[in-house]
């Protein structure tokens, strides 16, 4: 399979481009600079991933896209999701899967509104959160094959295998999930279908 992945340096990125390059997949990655280890089935595309024709060349022959960039206190995401969808009707490219957060699953507390805004996340700050959340929007408007994988507090680990999901929801009294974890069903949501066009909420 032709895969191209986006925030590829990052945390999830950099264990899903593994998984993938251990699988024999052929990847197109874009890059600020070259600081991936150079590989025989891996092609780095340096470039801005808020300029359409370097994400559109990264586009350019996939099958399928990951999207793990971050937001970083910067709207690099909302900037560089709608240059990634144009490419991808441009390409006949349906199935992106991306990272994003466990604020934008639906409320437990407040039916009706996502976690973020309805009491269930302690966190203060949610520029983050607005961010994802302006993905899935984004991304609810096209008729493209998408995932969400929603992660809640991501401290660094290998994959465990233990953890659980939940459609739209995060599992009751999930607390953290590993990045390992994290990446591990992001990739296997190439080969799956139960997400297709929903967020998932994952934790152990």
């Amino acid at each position: 399979m032709r895969i191209a992945v986006f925030g590829a340096t990052g945390r999830v990125g950099s264990e899903i481009l593994r998984l993938a390059l251990e699988d024999g997949h052929h990847v197109k990655a874009l890059v600020r600079r070259r600081k991936l280890d150079e590989h025989p089935n891996l092609e780095m595309i340096v470039g801005d991933v808020k300029n359409l024709a370097d994400v559109a060349a990264t586009v350019a022959g996939a099958d399928a896209v990951f999207s793990a960039i971050g937001t970083d206190r910067t709207t690099t995401l909302t900037e560089a999701m709608p240059l990634i969808i144009a490419s991808m009707h441009a390409n006949n490219v349906r199935r992106i899967i991306t990272i994003g957060t466990a604020g934008i699953l639906n409320s437990r507390l407040t039916p009706g509104l996502l976690r973020y805004r309805g009491g269930d996340s302690k966190r203060k700050l949610t520029f983050a959160a607005e961010q994802h959340e302006a993905v899935y929007r984004l991304l609810e408007e096209t008729e493209l094959d998408w995932t969400i994988v929603c992660p809640t507090y991501l401290p660094d680990g290998e994959a465990r295998g233990d953890y659980r999901i939940e459609k739209d929801f995060l599992p009751e009294g999930g607390k953290e999930i590993t990045v390992g974890d994290t990446a591990h069903f992001a990739y296997r949501q190439l080969k799956e279908t139960e997400f297709v066009r929903n967020r998932a909420g994952i934790a152990y």
